[in-house]
């Protein structure tokens, strides 16, 4: 689960993390509110206005400006509130900006420039640790530094058996060329940030930029902030933050039916059981020269009404031009499956695309047998290559 960069500093902040105070806004007037009070609490006179969507790169769109009159953070809020927000993370349509953070300004002169780095936790896959990626090169994409200069990428392992130990981070510090008071506060901010990531169960935290002022305070001035789903029951209030008009509709509307669904660029349908069939089925479709235009697992129920709600929302996709359904069945029985098709196809009425079933598993004879026999624009088949041929040849 995504969260608002707002809500993603409010969760470090709960663990001692430095932020870039700030307040959101829906609307000018709350926005010009919003400015007073900071000035009041931090006696900044600037105040940077952020659009608050699930999409980085906002800057480049427009969606982070600066405002040096409560007269500029009426006009910028108004301009950004309800604009739709094209990102480089975004399609062409880009996402429509319903609220604003009004932020304090964090880039106050002082006896020394204020320098920014980039800073991420995630999970390395590849040794099953977690890892604090960083850089000098804050403010940044990091994709670019990876690209032109990645010796000045640096990484650390971290056990997650003990955690990140204190040499770790004073080696971060060390590597971000700090000395002095800049360098006791780098490593503060660090165990935070870790202590932030491992206790709410993200699957990434990213600040970009991490700020040292001019008088060596080390803050997140940004936060990107990914939940995982399956610990969420442990955390109520995160839950709470979820912000279903940032996501995908139709997404949204599988999952709360129980089906698992992600929306992709394709023109083939899938309706599957079981993840890992899902993968090899996408396979199967880009080895048949398409392109998979879902990810849809219906589960170990794949009942008359699952499916029926499957068609359905496949269906909503103008791309589609094929749909597959390749179900195994194992502990589901596939002629129970088939009836599901056959009542599902019959409940919908028209379907203007062709459907090719593939059901292999308990009772997968019967099952080829009630869909041949039903009178349905429905081709049947057993084998996997027999699925990739009948897919090909509907595309060709």
């Amino acid at each position: 689960m995504n969260l608002h960069e707002y809500q993603g500093k409010e969760i470090l902040n709960s663990f001692g993390v430095e932020i870039q105070r700030g307040m959101v806004a829906t609307t000018p007037a709350e926005a010009v509110a919003a400015a007073k009070k900071l000035t009041e609490e931090t006696g900044t006179g600037w105040h940077v206005i952020k659009a608050q969507v699930h999409a980085g790169g906002r800057g480049k769109g427009g969606g982070v400006k600066l405002a040096k009159s409560l007269e500029e953070v009426e006009q910028i809020a108004g301009q950004i509130i309800g604009m739709n927000l094209v990102t480089p993370q975004t399609s062409a349509e880009g996402k429509k900006v319903h609220q604003v953070l009004i932020a304090e300004d964090v880039y106050y002169p002082g006896a020394s420039e204020p320098e920014e780095y980039y800073m991420s936790v995630l999970l390395n896959r590849g040794t099953g640790r977690n890892m604090i990626m960083y850089s000098t090169e804050g403010g940044m994409d990091i994709e670019t530094v990876a690209e032109e200069t990645p010796h000045l990428i640096f990484t650390e392992e971290i056990d997650p058996a003990v955690g990140l130990l204190g040499f770790q981070a004073r080696r971060i510090a060390f590597n971000l060329r700090l000395s002095g008071q800049a360098f006791k506060q780098m490593t503060k901010f660090v165990s935070a940030l870790y202590m932030a990531y491992s206790k709410s169960d993200s699957s990434l935290f990213e600040i970009n930029p991490v700020l040292k002022t001019s008088d060596d305070r080390i803050i997140a001035v940004d936060a990107k902030v990914s939940i995982d789903d399956n610990a969420l029951y442990r955390h109520k209030d995160y839950l709470a933050m979820r912000d279903l008009r940032e996501e995908n509709a139709i997404e949204v509307e599988a999952g709360e039916v129980g089906l698992n669904y992600v929306d992709l660029e394709g023109n083939v349908g899938c309706m599957v059981n079981g993840a890992g069939l899902a993968m090899a089925t996408m396979d199967l479709i880009k080895q048949a020269g398409g392109e998979p235009a879902n990810f849809l697992d219906v589960g170990g129920t794949a009942d008359a009404e699952r499916v029926e709600i499957a068609f359905n929302l496949i269906l909503r996709d103008p791309n589609v031009k094929a749909i597959l359904v390749n179900i195994f069945g194992g502990i589901v029985r596939c002629d129970r499956v088939a009836q599901g098709i056959v009542d599902a196809y019959k409940n919908i009425g028209t379907i203007n695309v062709p459907i090719i079933v593939r059901l292999q598993g308990t009772n997968a004879d019967i099952a080829k047998d009630l869909i041949d026999n039903s009178g349905l624009d429905v081709q049947s088949a057993i084998e996997f290559q027999e699925a990739a041929d009948k897919v090909q040849m509907v595309l060709s």
